[in-house]
């Protein structure tokens, strides 16, 4: 028997999948367009978007209505079984339902539909089959066809649910685009997670001040450095001049360095050996830009300044582990 390539098996799902994701994306028309409108015109008019579909299709639903709600446009899923015991009553008017059928002829999904139209609502079909019952019954159709599954026996839904699921971001994407959904607005849909935080939390709030902020002046002495970070448990202190503005910043990367250099280093000043014109962030922004500054210039701490400038804090690279923000 020969062995089994797995290596193999994996890449060539990948190129499969690859390949129809390309012939679905060259073959996007108007029809998105009309898409985005329809929900759009929903979400403008503070309705929903329902999605409902059928076994593989559906558990693709579900992730587009999650990725749909964390954008910002509203989602629900309509579970197809329970649609005709009650659960209708999740549709109202106004609203938009997407259906997900890639045959566009799922019995169960078709059934619904009579049911659906009574109320006044926009209908979009996500299908792979052109023409078929759902895309004459749906004012936009989303198309996911696919010349193959990746599946070697053509059989399980692969390449399909894929290109469904693309299609799914797409549509979200589109919508986030057109409603003009920022940063700040994603993060309040986020606020649990990491991501969340960053975009949620300012400098101010997780920056080192007061008691837990060293300082030092430019001529003290590097032993008084060193008993600073010590007291404070932290890795570099600010160098501040007698009116309270910035000088520079001395960590305790720069002692290592210098002490290679110099046994009597300990009696040497702070100006000897700090950096001037250290990177700064300013006190009222996000702990996102800290984050990325930090590691656009590959520093492990940065000091935070007030709006004239003023040094009032530090952040060093492990409060944003400690406080979960990376």
């Amino acid at each position: 028997m020969k062995p089994h390539n797995h290596l193999e098996r994996a890449r060539s799902v990948f190129a499969m999948e690859i390949e129809e994701l390309q012939n679905v994306y060259q073959s996007l028309d108007e029809q998105f367009n009309q898409a985005v409108d329809i929900c759009l015109e929903t979400l403008n008019t503070r309705g929903k978007i329902v999605v409902i579909g059928i076994g593989k299709s559906g558990n693709i639903g579900h992730k587009i209505a999650a990725t749909l709600n964390s954008t910002g446009s509203t989602a629900v899923v309509l579970n197809s079984q329970n649609a005709l015991h009650g659960d209708l009553g999740l549709v109202s008017d106004g609203d938009t339902v997407i259906a997900l059928s890639y045959s566009g002829e799922t019995a169960e999904l078709l059934d619904l539909l009579p049911f659906i139209k009574r109320f006044d609502v926009g209908l979009i079909a996500m299908t792979g089959k052109r023409g078929s019952t759902l895309s004459q019954h749906a004012e936009a159709t989303l198309y996911s066809e696919v010349t193959r599954e990746a599946c070697p026996l053509n059989l399980a839904p692969t390449s399909s649910s894929t290109a469904m699921l693309v299609m799914g971001d797409a549509l979200a994407m589109a919508l986030l685009d057109a409603r003009g959904f920022t940063e700040d607005d994603f993060s309040k849909f986020h606020p649990g997670g990491s991501l969340g935080r960053a975009l949620l939390t300012t400098v101010r709030d997780i920056m080192r001040s007061g008691d837990q902020l060293a300082t030092v002046s430019p001529q003290s002495s590097v032993y008084d450095a060193l008993d600073a970070m010590t007291r404070t448990r932290t890795g570099a202190c600010v160098v501040t001049k007698e009116d309270g503005s910035l000088a520079g910043i001395f960590t305790h990367g720069d002692f290592a360095r210098c002490s290679r250099e110099n046994d009597n280093i300990g009696q040497s000043t702070v100006s000897q050996h700090m950096t001037e014109s250290p990177i700064t962030v300013p006190a009222d922004s996000l702990a996102a830009e800290a984050v990325k500054a930090i590691g656009h210039h590959r520093i492990d701490d940065i000091i935070v300044v007030d709006a004239d400038g003023l040094p009032v804090g530090l952040v060093d690279t492990q409060d944003f582990a400690r406080l979960k923000l990376v």
